[in-house]
């Protein structure tokens, strides 16, 4: 495929209809993609409390988050495709109505099976969300504007993680861990009301053919295989099962793996035989997509597999409150909000490359920062430095990471290159959640067995003890330090919950610098674009 930008086909209102209101747009979708990122974390801080309210395990746990991201990443792909079918705006719209119709689900969950299932369903409205926020403001703003626009769009993906863990540890300190679902309802009906009247609806009219369905199925139960594998391998085994019969496991992941096999040919071949696709995969082709994407992937892994396991810490082992390590994780979001405005500046001094890799590096410096200082009597200042590092980092890279991905993208294209560049994010942070969740867990039960046999406690109470805090994911531990009876349990388990968060700190740190490796081979190409000096071809064609 080539890599020029040909004008759009796109069925579309006049131009000064649709643009008359676009930063109203803007903010519409921003504030809609707050939304869906915000609940992606807000979460986080609140789990504690809805481990103890719920009764959730520690699989649970991890289920509510990763089952979110994957939905999310499993039809981010057919999503794409039917907004470039059937019209964006109107993908946005179904998309924010399911998302608020689960969000009353999720708040008044009874049971962890019901909130595992809202957060499905969640998945479902926001991967109907993303995609068509994304190709809007690729299809509406062009030149200076671009830069500008995808700035405020990605800094509010990296500032509204952050401020989710502030929104949720408030409701969940003074009011109710369920408002954290809930208050997305009246947020969500004001983001409908601006849609309807600021965003033009944008369509490709050269998309024909309909949806590829199977390609559809194969690529959810493919990704759904994996995640399940890493997910529940600690408590079926890796291999073998207690009883020492075969794990399901590795089997359903080599299933998954093989699935997704299949569905990368059965797109390959379809494509040259003419037919219909659910992705374009010769967008793989454009070297700033492949390479960017790459980067994308390990880099959202490492990001919200380290907001899963962190709120843990904070207020299992260290103490916090729910209010209080949204406080703390504030700082994060300050240095997100802070570098924001300067990045379009930056990027037209430095070159969009050189500020994608110098976030990167600020994340994985704050990062294993982290990792290194983590203990429990640690200072709430040290830990604030470097999540606000962290912060900076992040409002550096995300924004200019996805204009870099979408740089050479044909705009009629915007709707495929979208969603599997979305899609991309979105698995990197449902592995992040399973990998690092996973590894929190196994860790932890390791480490408290480790200690408490140091400390002397007999071998059949210890077991019992450490199976308890891995299977709480740490939240038994507050009630074992609170009773004198278990005291030095309790604080042998919280000792071991730092040793298992520097480890899972670590590899996070290390997976960052991985994604700042794979920016390495991104091209010089298009970076005075991405400076906002000149619009590419067609660029105001769908509006």
């Amino acid at each position: 495929m080539s890599v020029e930008n040909p004008t759009p086909d796109v069925d579309a209102p006049s131009g000064a209809a649709a643009t008359a209101h676009r930063w109203w747009a803007l903010a519409a979708v921003a504030l809609g993609v707050s939304l869906i990122i915000m609940d992606a974390t807000i979460v986080n801080v609140a789990l504690p409390e809805i481990i103890r309210e719920v009764g959730l395990s520690s699989t649970q746990a991890e289920w509510m988050n990763a089952v979110y991201s994957l939905m999310f990443a499993a039809l981010l792909l057919t999503s794409g495709r039917m907004g470039d079918l059937w019209g964006r705006r109107r993908l946005l719209v179904i998309g924010m109505v399911i998302f608020i119709v689960a969000s009353v689900a999720a708040g008044a969950a009874a049971d962890g099976g019901a909130l595992i299932a809202a957060r499905t369903v969640q998945g479902v409205g926001a991967a109907l969300i993303m995609p068509a926020t994304l190709s809007t403001v690729n299809a509406v703003f062009s030149g200076r504007e671009r830069a500008i626009a995808f700035a405020v769009w990605g800094s509010t993906i990296g500032g509204m993680a952050a401020v989710g863990p502030l929104v949720g540890g408030w409701l969940t300190t003074d009011v109710s861990w369920r408002w954290a679902f809930w208050l997305n309802v009246p947020v969500g009906l004001a983001v409908l009301g601006v849609v309807l009247w600021a965003v033009p609806e944008t369509r490709d009219r050269t998309a024909t053919g309909g949806l590829d369905l199977r390609g559809a199925i194969m690529s959810a139960l493919g990704m759904g295989a994996i995640v399940f594998g890493l997910i529940e391998g600690g408590r079926y085994g890796w291999w073998l099962q207690d009883d020492g019969s075969i794990s399901p496991v590795p089997i359903v992941v080599a299933l998954g793996l093989a699935l997704m096999a299949v569905f990368v040919r059965d797109q390959l071949v379809r494509r040259a035989r003419g037919g219909v696709v659910l992705v374009d995969l010769s967008l793989l082709g454009i070297r700033s997509f492949r390479y960017g994407s790459i980067a994308a992937l390990v880099v959202a892994l490492g990001e919200f597999g380290l907001l899963f396991t962190l709120p843990l810490l904070l207020q299992n082992a260290l103490g916090y409150t729910p209010l209080g390590t949204g406080w703390l994780v504030l700082f994060l979001a300050i240095g997100t909000f802070l570098v924001s405005g300067a990045t379009p500046q930056l990027t037209r001094r430095m070159g969009a490359r050189a500020v994608v890799r110098t976030g990167l590096a600020l994340e994985a410096v704050a990062v294993g920062a982290l990792a290194l200082t983590l203990s429990l009597d640690v200072s709430g200042v040290l830990l604030a430095v470097w999540l606000f590092v962290y912060g900076v980092g992040v409002g550096m890279a995300t924004a200019q990471l996805t204009s870099v991905i979408l740089a050479d993208v044909p705009v009629a294209e915007s709707g495929q290159a979208s969603g599997l560049q979305s899609t991309v994010r979105q698995l990197g942070s449902s592995l992040g959640v399973a990998i690092l969740g996973t590894l929190l867990m196994v860790s932890l039960g390791q480490a408290t067995q480790t200690r408490l046999d140091e400390a002397g406690l007999p071998g059949q109470e210890s077991a019992a003890i450490a199976d308890m805090v891995r299977h709480s994911a740490g939240a038994a531990i507050p009630g074992l330090r609170s009773d004198p009876a278990t005291e030095v349990a309790g604080d042998a388990a919280a000792q071991a919950m730092v040793d298992a968060s520097k480890v899972t700190t670590g590899v996070a740190a290390v997976v960052i610098l991985l994604g700042l490796a794979a920016t390495i081979a991104l091209p010089r190409t298009r970076e005075h674009e991405d400076a906002g000096a000149t619009p590419r071809a067609g660029d105001a064609a769908e509006v």
